[in-house]
């Protein structure tokens, strides 16, 4: 793999590959694996067709390149193949799950955004109970909110991605947002100062 090959956009590496280098599919399962198992799993945590799910968004990747047309940040498209396929298994596995998963619980109108991606606030505990009791916390979420938050973090869309990707209004988006920061904060206020543990 040549150095140009590694810093070139998502979209170009995706033509790439569409043309046949398979060196350019490698790059963006390095850049995208993590971001997009976590979005998964924290989904439908401990399903045990989570690893299925997640083997066929790649296999759809790699089906879909030859009509791949970059019409839209790769990231996001990557994104809705993996919301499709994991929405397709709750219908099969979860479809109580489901109907939470694209239910709109929020409704309130936002008057300001909030940035998700400010620090939760300050955890004196080991790193292992800190990610427990963020892992915790997020499962807490309602799912609509879940969805929106990790779409946010682990996939870096943006709120008017987010909102097309989930088929909202980007009020509704935001409104998701943040209504699960707040969540999460209020989740994780208990740890600030070791007042846990």
């Amino acid at each position: 793999m040549t150095q140009a090959l590694t810093e070139l956009p998502d979209e170009s590496l995706m033509l790439r590959y569409a043309g046949g280098d398979a060196d350019a599919f490698a790059i963006l399962y390095e850049r995208h694996k993590r971001g997009l198992y976590h979005f998964l799993a924290r989904q439908c945590a401990h399903a045990p067709w989570l690893d299925d799910v997640y083997q066929d968004v790649w296999m759809n990747v790699t089906r879909a390149r030859s009509s791949y047309q970059p019409q839209a940040a790769f990231r996001t498209w990557l994104y809705q193949i993996g919301r499709n396929r994991l929405l397709d298994y709750l219908r099969r596995h979860e479809p109580l799950l489901l109907q939470q998963l694209q239910g709109d619980e929020d409704g309130d109108p936002l008057t300001q955004l909030v940035d998700s991606r400010a620090p939760l606030p300050e955890q004196v505990m080991d790193r292992k109970q800190q990610a427990e009791a963020i892992r915790q916390a997020l499962a807490e979420l309602p799912a609509a909110q879940r969805e929106a938050f990790l779409l946010r973090e682990h996939g870096e869309l943006s709120l008017e991605e987010i909102a097309r990707l989930t088929g909202v209004l980007p009020e509704t988006a935001k409104s998701r947002l943040r209504y699960a920061v707040q969540r999460l904060k209020q989740s994780l206020a208990g740890w600030k100062g070791g007042a846990h543990g």
